[in-house]
């Protein structure tokens, strides 16, 4: 994790408490690609997933520190296949670009804690010690973001650390659709924080109403599929 849609990371995760503290200890982390293809089969069966966060070595990228638009996004579709609203007091922003043009496709990890979310250090987090579940259970690629892994063995020497943990649950690792573009008054909002546990769920759902920008969003994303 690091800086991601012009937010630095410790406003993400300041933001992440106000929307865990609004849902009773649920959040969603936006990620940029698809869950592995067990996650479904994992959260039909209610499997105990833990969500471990690491911070990144290498320097956030120039389009995520100043990205050229941003996107907030407001469905998701659940592991039974259906289409539902993101819960009241849910807020996960993109950049609105990629290198191939306007971004369509943003995914996020559904968690849950009954702890306040912030930033930790000291816990070492050894990404050689584990495997990708399914497949031929490979070894953490160096371009990996985001994955779904198991212990193989003890940790090792690293570098890295845990430096937030959550569980997965709900759907655990979801589809988003129906973005809209953030205007920036929208983006200032977010950032004057923080709110009240009722500010915030106002304050999402009016950055999460229908308007012209986000209309114009919703008709280019849906015209995928």
């Amino acid at each position: 994790m690091h800086t991601e849609a012009g937010q630095s990371l410790d406003l993400i995760v300041e933001r992440k408490e106000m929307e865990r503290k609004a849902t009773g200890g649920t959040f969603f982390w936006g990620v940029g690609n698809a869950p592995s293809t067990a996650i479904k089969h994992i959260a039909k069966l209610g499997l105990p997933v833990l969500a471990v966060f690491s911070q990144m070595k290498t320097r956030p990228k120039a389009r995520d520190v100043a990205p050229s638009s941003i996107l907030v996004w407001r469905r998701y579709m659940d592991l039974e296949g259906a289409v539902r609203p993101l819960p009241d007091g849910v807020l996960v922003t993109s950049r609105g670009n990629t290198e191939r043009g306007v971004k369509h496709t943003h995914y996020a990890l559904m968690c849950r804690s009954q702890k306040p979310l912030k930033l930790l250090s000291g816990k070492p987090f050894d990404p050689n010690a584990f495997r990708n579940v399914g497949g031929r259970r490979g070894s953490v690629g160096a371009s990996q973001v985001t994955v779904l892994l198991c212990r193989a063995q003890d940790d090792g020497p690293t570098d890295y650390e845990v430096n937030l943990r959550a569980q997965l649950h709900g759907s655990y690792w979801v589809r988003l659709f129906d973005p809209r573009a953030v205007g920036e008054d929208d983006l200032s909002a977010i950032q004057t924080g923080p709110y009240r546990a009722d500010e915030w769920v106002s304050l999402c759902t009016g950055i999460r109403a229908d308007d012209e920008a986000g209309a114009a969003a919703g008709d280019m994303h849906a015209s995928l599929f």
